[in-house]
C-alpha cells in the first residue's frame, strides 16, 4: 500500500511537460533537467523497508551452478556466460540474429507529430511479420534519436488502434523516440508448431533481437540507445528479449510476472506457448495439477530449482523497470534484490526499479512512469554517467 501511495505522490510531478518532444532539434536534455527527471524517478529504485535486503528463497546468481562463489568481476563474466549458455541450451539455441534485415515499407501515413510506416520484416527465418515504425517529425539522419521496441500480441495496440492505455509506441513517438510496434499472436514456434526447436518464449526473444536491428539500421537511431518494453504477454516477451540480448540498453516489463508463481493463473510460464512446449499436442490450459501436470522445459526448470531471477541478473548493469500490477506486487523485490546485489558487486547502483499499481491493466500513471524511465536512461551518455 505504501508503494502505491508513493507512486501517487510522484505522479504529481510526473505529469509535467515531457522532456523530449517530437520535432526537437536534439533529443538530449540539459544536465539540470536530467537531474530534475532523476529526482522524479529515483523513488522507483528503492525497495520499501519491508523488503529491503530480503532475498527470499531464491538461489543467489553470485554463485556458479556448482556452488562456488563469484569473487571477482572476471568471475562474474564467466558466471554470466554460464547462465546464458545454460538457459540457451535448455531452451534451444537461436539461429543467427539477422543484423541486416530486409525491411519492406508497405504504407506511409502522416500522424500528429510523427510519420507511421507499415513495414514487413522476418521476425524469424521463414516467418514474415508486419509492424509499425514511427519516426518523429524533425528526426534527422544523424543517428541521434533514442528508440524503443514495443511488443504485444499484435502491433495495432502499440500505436493506439486497439485497447486502452496500451499505446506505448505512439506515446513515446510523440515524446521524440523512434519506436517500432511489433506483435506476434500467441507466441512464436520455430521453425513450426509441429516441431519447434526453441521454447516459444525464447523464440519470441529471438524475434525481438531481429526487430532490434530494424531500429538499429535506421539512420535516425542511435543503436546504443534502444530499449524494449511490453505489457502482460509483452511483459514476458520484453523481459526475455532484454535479458537474452544485451544490445538492448534498458527495458521496462509491465506486469508479466517476473518469477514463477503457480498460484497466479496469469503467471503461466508452464503453458506450451511459453516454456512448457514438448510437441504439438498441448496440455489442457490452466494451473499445473496432478491431473494436468507441468510439461516441457518448465517441468525441468522447476525440478532443478531454476527461476527467472537468473535471467534478470543478465541485465546488470543495464537498467530495467518492473511496472508491477496484480501479477508483480511489491513482494517481487525479493527477486529483484538479487539483481541489485549483482549490480552492487559490479559497482553500480540505481539500476533496478519497480513501480506498483493494484490492477493488472496499465493506467496513465504507470505509463507516465515508464516513459520517464526511458526518457532518463536513453539520454546521451546517461548509461555511463549514472553509477
Amino acid at each position: 500500500m505504501k508503494q502505491w501511495i508513493l507512486s501517487g505522490l510522484v505522479l504529481l510531478s510526473l505529469l509535467s511537460t515531457s522532456l523530449l518532444q517530437a520535432g526537437d532539434e536534439t533529443p538530449e536534455v540539459s544536465p539540470a533537467r536530467a537531474q530534475q527527471l532523476w529526482q522524479q524517478i529515483a523513488p522507483f529504485f528503492k525497495p520499501g523497508s519491508e523488503f529491503e535486503g530480503d532475498l527470499g528463497d531464491l538461489k543467489t546468481p553470485l554463485k556458479f551452478y556448482d556452488g562456488s562463489p563469484v569473487k571477482t568481476k572476471a568471475d562474474w563474466q564467466k558466471r554470466r556466460q554460464e547462465i546464458l549458455k545454460t538457459w540457451h541450451t535448455m531452451m534451444g539455441e537461436w539461429p543467427p540474429v539477422n543484423e541486416h534485415p530486409d525491411v519492406k515499407t508497405l504504407k506511409q501515413e502522416q500522424k500528429e507529430g510523427y510519420t507511421q510506416y507499415t513495414v514487413q520484416f522476418d521476425i524469424a527465418p521463414g516467418h514474415p511479420n508486419t509492424g509499425y515504425l514511427l519516426i518523429p517529425d524533425g528526426a534527422k539522419p544523424d543517428h541521434s534519436r533514442p528508440a524503443v521496441l514495443v511488443v504485444y500480441y499484435e502491433p495495432e495496440t502499440g500505436v493506439g488502434l486497439k485497447g486502452e492505455n496500451r499505446d506505448f509506441a505512439r506515446a513515446l513517438a510523440k515524446r521524440g523516440f523512434v519506436t517500432f510496434s511489433v506483435g506476434h499472436d500467441y507466441s512464436l514456434y520455430y521453425p513450426n508448431r509441429e516441431k519447434a526447436e526453441i521454447q516459444p518464449l525464447s523464440a519470441l526473444a529471438y524475434g525481438a533481437a531481429n526487430a532490434f536491428h530494424v531500429l538499429a539500421n535506421r539512420s535516425e537511431v542511435d543503436p546504443e540507445r534502444i530499449g524494449v518494453m511490453g505489457h502482460s504477454y509483452g511483459g514476458k516477451w520484453s523481459m526475455f528479449a532484454s535479458c537474452l540480448y544485451d544490445k538492448f540498453a534498458c527495458a521496462a516489463w509491465s506486469d508479466g510476472g517476473i518469477v514463477f508463481n503457480e498460484k497466479r493463473p496469469s503467471v503461466n510460464y508452464w503453458e506450451p506457448w511459453y516454456l512448457g512446449y514438448e510437441g504439438p499436442d498441448f496440455r489442457k490450459r490452466g494451473l499445473p495439477t496432478k491431473e494436468n501436470p507441468r510439461t516441457g522445459l518448465y517441468k525441468l526448470l522447476v525440478k532443478e530449482g531454476h527461476d527467472l531471477h537468473e535471467l534478470h541478473a543478465l541485465m546488470a548493469p543495464r537498467p530495467f523497470l518492473v511496472s508491477g500490477g496484480s501479477e508483480d506486487p511489491p513482494s517481487q523485490w525479493r527477486a529483484l534484490n538479487h539483481t541489485i546485489a549483482v549490480n552492487e558487486f559490479l559497482g553500480y547502483k540505481n539500476r533496478v526499479a519497480m513501480t506498483n499499481r493494484e490492477k493488472h491493466s496499465p493506467n496513465p500513471e504507470s505509463n507516465e512512469q515508464i516513459y520517464r524511465f526511458f526518457e532518463y536512461w536513453l539520454l546521451q551518455n546517461q548509461l555511463d554517467q549514472q553509477k
